[in-house]
């Protein structure tokens, strides 16, 4: 079993910038890809980015390419998501995700252990 925590939403206006940060606990000896999701109200959960074991391949949804940014510590057991310029349209809850096999990227049904999420609020 991997534990994740989420931290670091909060409420921000447009143009700013947050950290997110992902730490795992329990069976963190696995090497696990990660991704971030998020979830607006009345939604369905979107795929947002995801990052592989070693760090080395990061993919983004199209929406977020060139303004967030996936990186991960494995030496502290933490994925951090990036987020610059942000928009209105980027306010929802966001989730971190953990994937043992290495092949999920945009599904969320294939990912194994999922965070509590963190509310992000972008005000105009």
């Amino acid at each position: 079993q991997v534990q994740l925590v989420e931290s670091g939403g909060g409420l921000v206006q447009a143009g700013g910038s947050l950290r997110l940060s992902c730490a795992a606990s329990g069976r963190t000896g696995s090497q696990y890809a990660m991704g971030w999701f998020r979830q607006a109200p009345g939604k369905e959960r979107e795929f947002t980015a995801r990052i592989s074991w070693s760090g080395g391949s990061t993919y983004y949804a199209d929406s977020v390419k060139g303004r967030f940014s996936i990186s991960r510590d494995n030496a502290k057991n933490t994925v951090y998501l990036q987020m610059n310029s942000l928009k209105p349209e980027d306010t929802a809850v966001y989730y971190c995700a953990a994937d043992r096999s290495g092949y999920a990227y945009t599904n969320p049904g294939e990912y194994d252990y999922w965070g509590q999420g963190t509310q992000v609020t972008v005000s105009s």
